[in-house]
């Protein structure tokens, strides 16, 4: 059986959602997704087609956007685009299995379609366009494709090909590999090279594929460890990753940040760190994990620039709220000074089980048992009726932040 992968993108995804919410034609209407309560400094998360055509990167700043009549800035809307993403899977799935699709993101995703070409009596090409068609007369959204031998050269025929005019769908074979792939250049534009591997390759004398398809395995392995080889074998066209096998990512770390919308005191911050722990720490039990490792950075106020990030080793793992805040304080109090805060950051790592406990000579038993068991309490009523069912007094002060972070969905309103 012939190997068919496809990567289907759905085109300026969150901004394209909003556009046809509104009944607007993204290519003739300015819409940005931004939140417009917030400053000139925030992430636009997408623009429409219209502002892509002018050049507005996809990405950008509210203060990069153009002075367009008619612009309208969209409130972002998680939860609506997560929805609308369940659904393009769903029509996805009613013509392959579920181990054939693997999700990449909100708005990507690859297919398997060798195993169902024949039960469909269709070409890859096809099967493409007929999920295209109905992808977009159920939802109105638009999508891009690219389609080859493997998920590394179906994602390239997307990037450098399928995404720049209708129909929107390229297809590439082998031959493609020399006669398109080779020429790209720089080469950050292809998929897994960073712009710190591309410097790096740079340095060795590589700037096109090619010359990296033909530069010495051994010699990048050396320079690179193993991304070198997989970049070598990228470029040649190879790919042995198979849809079907799906990896789940062990938990390493947990971690918690935001960005405030104000200058804070140190002493200020200090409550949105014990919010910011309270969360964090719900989740590690909710894994069923302990933590060993606990980080704390701050980023100063934007006029003074810097901050610090430091780490301290626990001396046993723990899941409990109060003693991880204990350590966590006193790295910040240790370090903050008297600066001006704007970002506040946590991390857990060195992650263990929570199915053994380490005894402590110094602690009464029953009386941890009691304070573990109303934490696990309150923790099943935040997960059954939501985390603000059940809120630190400190909540109700006007520098918390806890609510407002709540009814978020990745720092962004659901």
């Amino acid at each position: 059986m012939e190997k068919r992968i496809a990567v289907i993108d759905m085109k300026a995804f969150y901004a394209f959602v909003e556009c046809v919410e509104r009944g607007l034609n993204p290519f003739t209407t300015p819409l940005a997704v931004c939140d417009p309560t917030r400053g000139d400094g925030t992430v636009v998360m997408s623009v429409s087609p219209f502002l892509k055509e002018m050049g507005v990167p996809s990405v950008c700043r509210r203060r990069e956007l153009p002075n367009v009549p008619g612009m309208i800035l969209a409130q972002p809307r998680m939860s609506l685009y997560i929805k609308k993403s369940a659904e393009i899977i769903n029509i996805v799935l009613n013509y392959v299995g579920e181990d054939d699709i693997h999700v990449y993101s909100i708005d990507e995703f690859f297919v398997n379609l060798g195993p169902y070409l024949k039960a469909y009596n269709c070409t890859a090409y096809q099967f493409v366009r007929k999920l295209q068609k109905e992808i977009t007369s159920k939802t109105g959204l638009l999508t891009t494709a690219g389609l080859s031998y493997n998920m590394f050269m179906a994602k390239a025929a997307l990037d450098l090909d399928g995404k720049k005019k209708p129909p929107y769908i390229a297809q590439w074979t082998k031959a493609d590999v020399k006669n398109k792939l080779w020429k790209v250049t720089p080469l950050s534009k292809i998929w897994g090279i960073s712009h710190g591997y591309e410097a790096r390759l740079n340095a060795l004398g590589i700037e096109t594929v090619g010359q990296l398809a033909n530069a010495d395995k051994n010699l990048l392995k050396a320079k690179l460890g193993v991304m070198g080889e997989q970049l070598w074998e990228h470029a040649n066209g190879i790919d042995n990753t198979d849809l079907r096998e799906k990896y789940i990512p062990e938990d390493t770390s947990f971690s918690n940040g935001q960005v405030l919308m104000r200058d804070y005191s140190p002493e200020e911050a200090k409550l949105i760190l014990k919010e910011m722990n309270d969360d964090l720490a719900m989740r590690l039990r909710t894994r069923g994990k302990t933590t060993r490792r606990l980080g704390v950075a701050v980023r100063y106020t934007f006029s003074e620039g810097g901050g610090f990030s430091h780490q301290v080793t626990l001396d046993y793992p723990t899941d409990d709220t109060d003693k991880i805040y204990e350590d966590l304080l006193k790295i910040y109090e240790k370090y903050v000074g008297n600066h001006k805060i704007r970002g506040v950051y946590i991390t857990y790592s060195q992650l263990e089980s929570n199915l053994y406990e380490q005894l402590n000579l110094f602690e009464v038993g029953h009386i941890d048992t009691t304070k573990r068991d109303m934490t696990r309490a309150i923790d099943d009523l935040k997960r059954k009726y939501g985390k603000d069912t059940i809120l630190r007094a400190s909540a109700l002060l006007e520098e918390s932040t806890a609510k407002e972070r709540h009814n978020q969905i990745g720092g962004h309103h659901k």
